[in-house]
């Protein structure tokens, strides 16, 4: 087919100032209509065009005007059209991004923060009190994880535990008894992971119980970030603690009161079938960090529902634990084929089900929102776990579509909008019926 724009002399001036306007400009709802009206006269004139030529009657004059018009349409990518979306959400290009750390816990936390790409922030690692936030910034092509230490103490420098003892500083997730992060945490801990910018220039997180658990976790997307997304769609939490989760039922929005970013308008969808009771026993007893005590014979029960469990315990994943290959998806077990969730993933899924359980959960664990995304973590954030991928999986799929690898390359994942598609496919008609437009007026016109 011959390109479109070679009868157009300034198509190449015209791609330059169209590129940057779209990479400078964040247009108006009512520039958004402009360009959609002028799209549909634009091709109602194209067909009209093309009409015309096929009966040589050519009813409506040719003017530079019309030729330059479509010249500007012929050129514009599908994928900049898209973004001209009404229902699109507009991406606000900003760098450095907030990341802000949140601890709504009952007692002290010692956040640590692990870089794999870009720049993180400074320092990756600090105390944080009750009830208090950490306002931090990150590189736009950020990756890393965040997560929570515990029963840390450490000496006055910050440089080994409290006494200048040896060995670690925190219960769990301690990295080398350093209060500043030089690599990542011991296990058990929920991990908050993030790609800020895949290669497809999409934002990629999640809530990962693969290295184990510690405490309940959310992360919150923040709506000055990227306009136009519902926060019941974009912010999971996973509270698998059973001292920190709420009875049911359970309404955090009575009375008008908004919770993880959200109110009664856009209400999160929560796992409400799992019981206090479920919470309390879903960490085999040989997976906690304190194994309970154990009857007077020695000999636990199986199932070990009648151990006596504390109100709150860390549990290792058993690919932390036991580091077995058909735990851990590796050497024969390295592809979604060979590698099937463990006991320990199957539970972990029961009460988070929004969480990264195992190696390859990722179509029901990986959330993908416009890059430019800015976020906040937020340990305890009470409640209970919600499961948006899978009650809200429709409106989920069209936030985002593409691929990423997270941390060594073992975790990838693929997501397709039906919704991107099937605008791709109107976009391509348009496309099509201008290409004919102006090889119709290339024909016409000396």
């Amino acid at each position: 087919m011959m390109n479109p724009s070679t009868n157009a002399p300034s198509s190449v001036s015209i791609r330059s100032a169209v590129d940057k306007d779209s990479k400078n400009l964040s247009l108006s709802q009512a520039s958004y209509q402009q360009i959609s009206n002028m799209r549909l006269s634009l091709i109602s004139s194209a067909i009209t065009l093309i009409t015309d030529f096929t009966t040589a009657t050519f009813l409506t004059p040719i003017t530079t005007s019309s030729l330059l018009a479509i010249s500007i349409l012929a050129i514009l990518s599908p994928s900049n059209s898209l973004h001209h979306m009404l229902t699109s959400p507009r991406r606000l290009d900003a760098d450095p991004k907030p990341l802000v750390v949140t601890n709504m816990c009952p007692s002290s936390l010692w956040p640590g923060i692990d870089t794999q790409s870009g720049t993180g922030p400074s320092p990756p690692g600090f105390s944080l009190a009750p009830q208090s936030s950490s306002n931090l910034t990150v590189s736009a092509d950020w990756q890393g994880r965040v997560w929570a230490r515990t029963n840390c103490s450490f000496n006055s420098d910050g440089t080994g535990p409290a006494n200048n003892a040896l060995g670690k500083a925190c219960g769990t997730g301690d990295c080398n008894g350093l209060l500043a992060c030089k690599s990542g945490g011991d296990t058990p801990a929920t991990l908050a992971e993030f790609t800020l910018s895949g290669s497809d220039g999409k934002a990629y997180y999640d809530i990962s119980l693969v290295d184990g658990y510690n405490v309940p976790l959310a992360i919150l997307l923040l709506p000055s970030s990227v306009l136009g997304l519902s926060p019941n769609l974009t912010n999971p939490a996973c509270v698998a603690s059973p001292a920190l989760l709420a009875s049911t039922p359970f309404d955090p929005y009575n009375g008008g009161q908004t919770f993880l970013g959200t109110n009664s308008s856009c209400a999160l969808p929560f796992d409400t079938t799992v019981t206090e009771q479920q919470v309390n026993e879903w960490c085999p007893w040989d997976l906690q960090v304190d194994v309970p005590k154990g009857p007077s014979d020695g000999v636990y029960t199986y199932p070990d529902a009648s151990v006596q469990r504390p109100p709150f315990n860390a549990c290792f994943s058993a690919c932390a634990k036991w580091n077995k290959p058909e735990d851990c998806c590796t050497g024969s077990h390295g592809s979604p084929g060979t590698c099937s969730p463990s006991d320990y993933s199957k539970a972990a899924k029961s009460v988070c089900p929004d969480g990264y359980s195992y190696a390859f959960d990722d179509k029901t664990s990986t959330f993908i929102v416009p890059g430019g995304a800015a976020f906040e973590v937020v340990f305890c954030p009470g409640g209970r776990s919600t499961n948006i991928l899978s009650a809200e999986k429709d409106s989920v799929h069209d936030l985002g579509g593409g691929q990423v690898t997270f941390g060594n390359g073992q975790h990838s994942v693929r997501v397709v909008s039906e919704r991107v598609e099937s605008r791709a496919t109107k976009h391509t008609v348009e496309w099509a019926v201008l290409a004919l437009a102006a090889m119709a007026v290339g024909f016409a016109v000396p």
